[in-house]
């Protein structure tokens, strides 16, 4: 399993007096974590990062209409009415609340 290690820490204090190195440091591509009483509270991560981590939670059906203007089906080899054929048509299943 992996496991994240954030690059560098300061306390909200420290990170009071050091926000233009903290700046700088993420820019490089650190990710910098704050934390408050020795407890991690908030992470410092570049632009780039953040919207790269932003863009990850796209819903699929973004992704794929992106990819549908990039790229025809035939293209990459699929017919145009593939997720017709894979697509579950079940009622799908029970649940209880």
């Amino acid at each position: 399993m992996y496991i994240h290690r954030m690059s560098k820490k300061y306390s909200i204090a420290e990170a009071r007096s050091n926000l233009p190195a903290i700046v700088d440091q993420a820019e490089a591509g650190l990710e910098i974590e704050l934390t408050r009483r020795g407890k991690p509270v908030a992470v410092v991560v570049s632009l780039r990062e953040f919207e790269r981590q932003r863009d990850e939670g796209r819903r699929f059906s973004d992704a794929y209409k992106r990819f549908l203007k990039k790229y025809s089906l035939k293209e990459v080899g699929l017919e145009e009415d593939f997720v017709r054929s894979v697509r579950e048509k079940g009622a799908g299943r029970g649940v209880s609340l």
